[in-house]
């Protein structure tokens, strides 16, 4: 009996050992990947961190909610190789941007039009992704003169009253540990049901059926919520802004709008992509049958028809 418990204790640390080695050498490696690929200014709010990619016609790039300045990029990357220069910050307490008191939307808007001042950009395409479409339409609203064309992709829904990212102890877990987020990203192919709704708002049988290539975009989606530690008092932020139901001057936003979204995001951005495209005076909605909140299957059409859309635009001033 005691060779059994020697030999189940020694199987125990070997594994433990194994797996604290393999979470701090792909916690590096995330922090290694943000190490110098970002910029900082000071604003009024306090610092704020961007990046750039690309050459040509100026596309403010605003990420969802988890992100930062590399989620951006990573999911817009594609339009810096069609001749756009892309300027990617980290919004409010993501990553290296700092989180002022009592910060609003109205609040990070004006941080990009500081950011934009800083850059000596005038006019400029407006991209907002998820819970970026907030800001992103803020922006447009507040700062016309320099929102020629405005991109929402699954721009984020609402929340009921009262919600919280501590809301339940897994999500608890998840977003305020790096450690139980990493444990949580790898044990989504072993339990891929309810991660895969929770973490991607997408049905599992669209993830299954997806393409390699689009398997490997989703799981460098969830690789990149590394650190989290970094990221949570903006994701905080973001719950804040979706429960407090604010009402946006959604119809003074005099940009032409294209929102995107797929009919079955358990997110439930298609009935906002809908209302806004309809609230605007220039907009147009594109609502595909399925792909769930990371518009899997869809989002190199997304991106094409994103960048037909600024060409459009574009081409008709």
């Amino acid at each position: 009996m005691r060779r059994i418990c020697f030999a189940f204790i020694t199987a125990a640390i070997v594994f433990c050992s194994i797996v604290a080695v393999a979470f701090f050498r792909d916690l590096a490696n995330a922090r290694e990947r943000l190490a110098g690929r970002s910029s900082t200014i000071e604003t009024s709010f306090g610092s704020m961190e961007y990046a750039e990619a690309g050459q040509g016609e100026p596309v403010l790039v605003i990420h969802g909610a988890g992100g930062g300045f590399d989620q951006a990029l990573d999911m817009t990357g594609t339009l810096a190789g069609d001749e756009y220069r892309l300027i990617a910050p980290s919004r409010f307490g993501y990553l290296r941007s700092a989180m002022p008191l009592n910060a609003t939307t109205e609040m990070q808007a004006d941080a990009y039009s500081q950011l934009l001042d800083h850059l000596g950009l005038g006019k400029v395409d407006v991209v907002g992704i998820s819970a970026g479409a907030w800001s992103a339409m803020q922006f447009a609203i507040r700062h016309p003169q320099r929102c020629r064309a405005l991109v929402l992709l699954v721009p984020a829904n609402y929340l009921p009253p009262g919600s919280s990212i501590h809301g339940g102890p897994v999500v608890k877990a998840i977003f305020n540990s790096d450690f139980v987020a990493w444990a949580a990203v790898k044990l989504m192919p072993v339990i891929p049901g309810g991660m895969t709704r929770m973490m991607l708002g997408t049905d599992p049988a669209v993830l299954h059926a997806a393409s390699p290539s689009e398997t490997a975009r989703i799981r460098q989606i969830l690789d990149h919520l590394l650190p989290v530690s970094l990221r949570i008092k903006g994701m905080n932020f973001d719950v804040t802004t979706a429960a407090a139901n604010e009402p946006y001057a959604v119809g003074k936003i005099d940009s032409p709008v294209l929102t995107i979204s797929a009919e079955d995001d358990r997110f439930g951005t298609t009935s906002r992509a809908k209302y806004i495209a309809a609230s605007v005076p220039h907009g147009r909605t594109i609502i595909y049958p399925t792909g769930g909140h990371a518009l899997v299957g869809h989002y190199e059409d997304a991106l094409r028809e994103s960048i037909s859309f600024l060409r459009s635009v574009q081409k008709a001033e």
